[in-house]
């Protein structure tokens, strides 16, 4: 073999090395917003257990606030339905709808000072309302890992690869003006 050919065949292997290297890290990128959205799901999925827990108890004491009740089991129904399909743009509104129930009902809970002192009420209060947290924290996470693999399907060489490869552009969770706006803390009162 003469000079030439092992510089072509260097070059060659480092180019090969190069593009294997960038479809691995596209890889790892995919399965980061993967693995992102899972823990969203598991999250979501807890709270769905938790919330029929809190209306049951809510109902022994708030008899006559059943449309409270209805409006965030039918808030829990869609956030369900866009989780088991993985519709991310319609989580975002179902999302808010369900935080807005859940803010109402809350608020109502004030006027039953039975149901404040219930223990059950207080423990599943405090675990949905623990859940919240953390499901805010992990939709960052997501759209942070979304962000990450956006750009880096859209730069080049690796969009090349993205490309070739098949590598989607994945939606951010997103919140409408109405889901991210500040609640009115004294309409809920009121």
């Amino acid at each position: 073999m003469d000079v030439s050919s092992i510089i072509f065949l260097g070059i060659l292997a480092a180019l090969v090395m190069y593009l294997v290297t960038i479809y691995n890290n596209l890889v790892s990128l995919k399965h980061s917003v993967s693995k992102a959205w899972s823990n969203i799901d598991v999250l979501l999925k807890q709270r769905h257990d938790e919330l029929p827990k809190l209306v049951e108890t809510c109902k022994q004491y708030m008899g006559f606030e059943q449309e409270t009740l209805e409006k965030v089991m039918q808030a829990r129904s869609a956030v369900s339905s866009a989780r088991e399909s993985g519709d991310v743009a319609a989580l975002g509104p179902a999302e808010g709808q369900l935080r807005m129930g859940l803010g109402s009902l809350f608020a109502v809970a004030e006027a039953y000072p039975e149901l404040k002192a219930n223990e059950t009420f207080k423990h599943l209060q405090q675990r949905i309302s623990g859940l919240e947290d953390t499901i805010a924290d992990r939709r960052e996470f997501y759209n942070e890992s979304v962000n990450a693999n956006n750009v880096r399907i859209e730069q080049f060489p690796d969009v090349i690869i993205a490309r070739m490869m098949g590598f989607p552009a994945r939606d951010l969770l997103i919140f409408g003006e109405e889901e991210i706006k500040d609640v009115d803390v004294k309409a809920l009162f009121s």
